[in-house]
């Protein structure tokens, strides 16, 4: 009696062990599991993530509204990126002693013109601008040099000036600088689908 009780005994304690073995196993490749599978999860976000024609902000709200305007505007967005790490190096709260504000540094006057509530708003301030500043490239058929001109000293003083450059020295570094980086002294004055298409932008909104 006592030898059947043992070896009972020895039976659930064999089970129970094996019961055990296989709980840890099973916690184990779950682990293992996670800690594989949780980087590729995020790699494939990055992946989904839209690939930007231009460099990045550092923020990719601001990439983001960067690209949707300009596709909306037929505005190249390197040229609206360019101009805005120009006027407040991608700082939403910016104020220059001029009263200019936001990342693409609108005074209130031009905001209210473009439309613009709230300046501080990201999002509206780069509408705003990359409106004005589409305004401006068509009304100097494409001069990149006068509209630049036209953001930063308003377009009354490039007209004043014969359609060139004012000879203030602000405005000339700031021309200089932007079309530096830039590359390009002539942007076409296009439909924005035809824009959209033309500077890549049409994919990138798409995905």
């Amino acid at each position: 009696m006592r030898v059947n009780r043992l070896f009972l005994s020895q039976k659930k304690v064999k089970a129970l062990f094996h019961l055990v073995v296989v709980i840890v196993i099973a916690i184990t490749i779950l682990a293992l599991h996670g800690r594989v599978t949780a980087p590729t999860a995020s790699a494939r976000t990055l992946e989904l993530d839209f690939v930007s024609p231009v460099p990045t902000s550092g923020n990719t709200d601001i990439d983001r509204y960067i690209l949707e305007s300009s596709a909306k505007h037929g505005v190249d967005p390197k040229l609206v990126y360019y101009v805005i790490r120009q006027e407040s190096n991608f700082k939403l709260a910016a104020r220059s002693h001029k009263n200019a504000q936001g990342l693409m540094q609108m005074i209130p006057a031009t905001a209210e013109r473009f439309g613009v509530e709230d300046v501080y708003n990201p999002q509206q301030n780069i509408e705003g601008g990359v409106r004005y500043l589409r305004w401006l490239l068509k009304r100097f058929n494409g001069n990149v040099n006068l509209a630049l001109a036209g953001y930063n000293a308003g377009e009354g003083a490039v007209e004043k000036s014969g359609n060139q450059v004012p000879d203030y020295k602000e405005t000339k570094n700031y021309v200089n600088k932007i079309t530096g980086a830039y590359g390009k002294t002539h942007h076409p004055v296009l439909a924005p689908t035809e824009a959209a298409e033309r500077f890549g932008v049409a994919e990138v909104l798409a995905e």
